[in-house]
């Protein structure tokens, strides 16, 4: 392991560090994964792979995350439950208790790399940690720095990342965990929770709050090309946004941040952050490899008495993670950037029945959508569900997004326009009389619409326009029976279509009521209208 030069210890003095214990810095994958099991922080599969185990924290926690509220770029931040405010006071009480907790630490671990493949875009941000399998994270979902950028490395923000480090209610927050931005002072915080991926969705949220002031629209989606063109995929969890974005005849950008500029697109990371609960070899052949690679990390896999992860156990948490660098997937774009997106895709899991497999969408259209954000949970995946509910997440990911929902459609608008790229929404979930009556669109059916929609194969079909919803439906398509393309004609009741139907476009309307201000007219009047 490699320990600080006094230099180099100076260096810390900017984030008010002056440590007393050894500081490791920049070290490679190989050696933090050796020193995180002999420091007793993770254990070794039977492959050699790392795995953590993060306690009783095994997600975000988005009601312990704050941004400070100050002068400067938070005046800009849209307030609200999702982005709460703190007071710059509390902030500062708890980054004196992170700064004295990391400076008595027997051993830190610092790593320098940026957020965005884009060399005119990227961000050079830094972690220092107390963990060393957190540093072999922040190696693995970062943009890695060359040796001759780290001498130079600058960082723009810095994480100060200390998850044995404990609050209370007395210090402002509202647990024992905390993240806190501070967008003026380039800094985060986060303590209380071991949690990798607040690391990586701390600095994804400030992304989405610098970019867009540079005309850049920062992405929660995976995006993959085939060369020539490349396609965006906007989805929330269960709407097959992994699934259907690999594809072996389509080189993968990112799986989950990306940034869209003049130039095209580009991935934020340098790794992927895969759900493993009931990964299969057959079904996800790409991911399962790289869970027996060296350099990955595992996170709340339970594992056999072989030591081989257990995929199919749940017993620590259903959000059991794989972290891995990007080269571990073979069929990848090989800067982790394409060109401008000629499709824009948003997936959504509509148990209602209502929303057709495939439509097209108009620019104003596809902000009103990006803006809603909608998917449904099917009773029986969360205690208490018992019947469809509509579920809707800002721009497919309101956890991550500071700025006024309007910020991102707009520009989403005008870079479709700009690029004439067309804009789809596929629905993976039901139809004919929703979850409680039917099956789930086949799969098969769902994948010949999306590559007839991108490969360019509707342009000389007939599409009709939805009354109710206004995007426009294909009256035929090869691969899938024509009769499940217009949803109303497989319900028994035609009838009880139009209820439910009028019932989901009122709740996009009332959801909608919150962007309301600030939203431009072209795109209020985009929304669904009950008849």
């Amino acid at each position: 392991m490699q320990s600080s030069s006094q230099g180099r210890t100076v260096e810390l003095s900017q984030h008010g560090l002056e440590p007393c214990g050894r500081v490791h810095w920049n070290n490679d994958s190989e050696e933090l994964h050796t020193k995180a099991v002999e420091l007793g922080e993770a254990r070794l599969t039977a492959d050699s792979v790392l795995l953590a185990v993060t306690g009783e924290r095994t997600g975000r926690s988005p009601n312990d995350r704050f941004i400070v509220d100050e002068a400067g770029m938070a005046e800009e931040v849209w307030w609200g439950e999702v982005n709460r405010p703190t007071a710059p006071a509390v902030f500062e009480r708890l980054l004196a208790k992170t700064q004295a907790y990391l400076n008595s630490a027997e051993n830190l671990f610092v790593k320098d790399a940026y957020c965005g493949a884009d060399p005119d875009y990227r961000m050079p941000v830094r972690l220092v940690t107390e963990k060393a399998w957190h540093a072999a994270f922040m190696h693995n979902m970062f943009v890695r720095a060359s040796n001759d950028e780290l001498q130079s490395h600058m960082p723009e923000f810095t994480i100060l990342h200390a998850p044995e480090l404990k609050s209370s209610m007395s210090d402002g927050v509202n647990s024992e965990a905390f993240v806190i931005i501070a967008l003026n002072r380039g800094l985060v915080i986060i303590g209380g929770t071991h949690y990798a991926g607040e690391i990586k969705k701390a600095i994804f949220t400030i992304m989405n709050h610098i970019l867009p002031t540079k005309g850049l629209l920062p992405m929660h989606c995976s995006a993959n090309t085939n060369g020539n063109d490349s396609a965006l995929f906007f989805g929330l969890s269960g709407t097959g946004k992994t699934t259907l974005s690999a594809d072996p005849n389509r080189a993968l950008v990112g799986d989950d941040e990306h940034g869209w500029s003049d130039n095209g697109v580009f991935n934020f990371e340098g790794g992927c952050y895969a759900k493993l609960i009931r990964l299969s070899e057959e079904d996800e052949p790409a991911i399962f490899a790289t869970t027996k690679m060296r350099g990955s990390i595992l996170e709340n896999v339970v594992l056999n008495a072989d030591g081989t992860p257990d995929f199919d156990n749940g017993s620590l948490t259903q959000n059991t993670r794989g972290s891995y660098p990007i080269e571990f997937i073979e069929n990848r774009t090989p800067d982790s950037m394409a060109g401008n997106p000629n499709n824009v895709v948003f997936l959504t899991c509509d148990a209602f029945g209502v929303l057709p497999p495939l439509s097209k969408l108009s620019p104003e259209q596809a902000a009103y959508h990006f803006m809603s954000g909608y998917t449904a949970k099917v009773a029986g995946t969360e205690i208490g569900v018992t019947e469809p509910q509509a579920t809707f997440s800002t721009c497919f990911g309101a956890p991550f997004m500071p700025r006024h929902p309007s910020t991102y459609a707009d520009l989403l608008s005008k870079k479709i326009r700009e690029n004439n790229a067309k804009c789809w929404l596929i629905n993976t979930g039901w139809i004919a009389g929703g979850a409680d009556a039917s099956s789930r669109i086949k799969i098969s059916w769902t994948r010949s619409l999306l590559n007839a929609a991108i490969n360019g194969d509707l342009g000389d079909v007939v599409f009709v326009k939805d009354e109710r919803f206004g995007f426009e439906i294909p009256t035929t398509c090869e691969g899938v029976p024509d009769r499940i393309l217009q949803p109303r004609s497989t319900w028994e009741d035609g009838d009880r279509y139009d209820n439910v139907a009028n019932l989901l476009a009122q709740m996009f309307i009332e959801n909608f009521e919150q962007y309301a201000q600030g939203c431009s007219e072209e795109v209020l009047s985009a929304g669904p209208k009950p008849i």
